[in-house]
């Protein structure tokens, strides 16, 4: 069946607006809702008992519809795995959260979500021989394939993290995520080779997540979850690796980037000054919000953001490519 990306796209955004609904009150009836940290903005304390694990229903609704269209084949082999091992990380940790407050042991989910980044690194290597790393307007640079592999695991875990860093705001997360596929699922279309099995991944990953923002725009009515930070942050990354744009990506999820750097830099600032703070709260859209900013104007800023990064990623791969010709 052969089926274009955007009626792969409209089908997950049908599927997911009609299914939500009974999926959140699924999660009402079971207890499934967030607990807000006590450190957090004070804002926050009315989300709580909205339902979580929302990414799981988008995980399982990507999926289902993939291999009911295709089989998966050596180029959504790695994105697919990577989207179901992790999401099934993600959806007991948010299970553990709703049932006790507190997730799974940060060290034992570095430890599942790295075996998982270094089989997906693993596969995408031997799939497709890599012994290069397409660098922007130079071109292929060697690198030696068990340093590719340490590489590309990394860029797994650190986006996968980046992503669930940036799950703060309602639809922040979703809707940057969404944004950075968009960008892949051109550069999928547009790569020589082309990608189309990819790209239709990628589609309904887009589709699947407006369908969820339908319902996570503030006030949200649900939220993502590590089931779907968590996994959509990882199968990112993947997919940034089979197109082979893998350094397109910190560009083209400035975003996650932004906010993963002013973690790291307000950790190391409050050891190195004996306690000081360089920002008021972090990740930075927590700064941004105590410094009087409303949740919706911070969302829709970084929206706008992530769009223009995504703009420039895909006009880089396409200079590149025409570099390459």
């Amino acid at each position: 069946m052969n089926v274009e990306p955007i009626q792969g796209l409209l089908l997950a955004f049908a599927i997911v607006v009609i299914l939500m609904a009974p999926y959140i009150r699924l999660l009402h009836a079971l207890g499934f809702v967030k607990r807000i940290r006590q450190e957090g903005p004070e804002s926050h304390y009315l989300k709580e008992g909205t339902p979580t694990m929302g990414g799981l229903l988008i995980v399982g609704v990507v999926l289902a519809i993939y291999f009911f269209l295709r089989e998966a084949d050596a180029a959504t082999f790695a994105p697919l795995a990577a989207l179901a091992g992790v999401g099934i990380l993600g959806a007991f940790d948010d299970y553990l959260n709703a049932r006790t407050g507190e997730g799974i042991r940060a060290r034992w989910k570095l430890l599942w979500l790295t075996a998982v980044a270094i089989v997906a690194a693993w596969q995408i290597q031997q799939t497709y021989d890599i012994t290069a790393i397409a660098v922007p307007f130079v071109g292929p640079v060697l690198v030696d394939p068990r340093v590719y592999v340490v590489f590309a695991a990394f860029a797994i875990v650190a986006t996968a993290n980046g992503v669930n860093i940036t799950d703060g705001l309602d639809g922040l997360s979703g809707g940057t995520v969404a944004i950075a596929f968009v960008a892949f699922l051109l550069i999928a279309l547009l790569n020589e080779p082309a990608q189309p099995n990819l790209a239709l991944l990628c589609a309904l990953i887009i589709g699947a997540l407006l369908g969820f923002l339908w319902f996570n725009v503030h006030p949200a009515q649900i939220f993502i979850g590590d089931s779907g930070a968590l996994s959509l942050g990882a199968t990112l990354a993947v997919t940034a690796l089979i197109t082979g744009q893998i350094l397109v990506l910190p560009l083209i999820g400035i975003i996650f980037v932004i906010e993963t750097v002013s973690v790291i830099l307000q950790v190391g600032w409050f050891k190195v000054s004996g306690g000081q703070r360089l920002f008021r709260m972090s990740p930075i859209h927590h700064h941004f919000e105590l410094s009087g900013w409303d949740e919706e104007k911070i969302t829709i800023r970084f929206w706008i953001l992530g769009i223009l990064a995504a703009l420039l990623g895909v006009t880089l791969f396409l200079a590149s490519l025409d570099r390459l010709r």
